[in-house]
């Protein structure tokens, strides 16, 4: 166990099961809409939205649209993340007009987040409705924002910050709390 890390909250097992009681919750939620599409926060939201498309068309053989939204131009901290930030291609492979898009990220904090990405959402076209799925929701809310689907609620103060690791970024599957004062 790393130096600053408080506590584990999922390993690889938990986190494969809380995205599949998640993909469950969004097709029994969805009842089957043709007009539903993921589109994942980059990084990690983008790598579990993969992850959810993929249980999803396991369970009903249904092929959902993934797309990968970046925000960083649409951060209201822009300013204060980098000199120069490094902006990342957004890959919608689909419309969101009229569609049902479910949002992915791996973590719901401020919620500021997730209003920067309904803004680049809005940017494609006006979509029919947007839900939002975390894995992790930490509370600490500045806006007005609730996840839909939430695979963890883990209250944390504000010296703490919730680590997701995926394989696909990080080597392994992990969520854990670390403290903030040791970094």
């Amino acid at each position: 166990m790393p130096s600053d890390e408080k506590a584990q909250v999922m390993d690889a097992r938990t986190l494969d099961r809380v995205l599949s009681r998640i993909a469950h919750e969004i097709l029994e939620h969805s009842k089957g809409c043709p007009d539903l599409a993921l589109i994942g926060i980059r990084t990690r939201g983008a790598y579990l939205a993969e992850r959810l498309a993929k249980k999803i068309r396991g369970v009903e053989s249904l092929a959902l649209p993934v797309g990968v939204l970046d925000i960083t131009l649409y951060r209201d901290d822009l300013s204060s993340v980098a000199h120069q930030p490094v902006v990342k291609p957004t890959q919608l492979p689909f419309d969101v007009q009229g569609k049902i898009i479910v949002l992915v990220d791996d973590v719901l904090f401020t919620g500021r987040t997730v209003r920067a990405a309904i803004d680049a959402i809005l940017d494609f076209g006006r979509p029919r409705a947007i839900q939002l799925a975390v894995l992790v929701d930490r509370g600490h809310r500045e806006l007005p924002i609730r996840a839909d689907y939430v695979g963890k609620v883990v209250p944390t103060t504000q010296g703490e910050e919730v680590r997701v690791r995926l394989s696909e970024t990080d080597g392994m599957d992990q969520v854990s709390i670390e403290d903030l004062k040791s970094k």
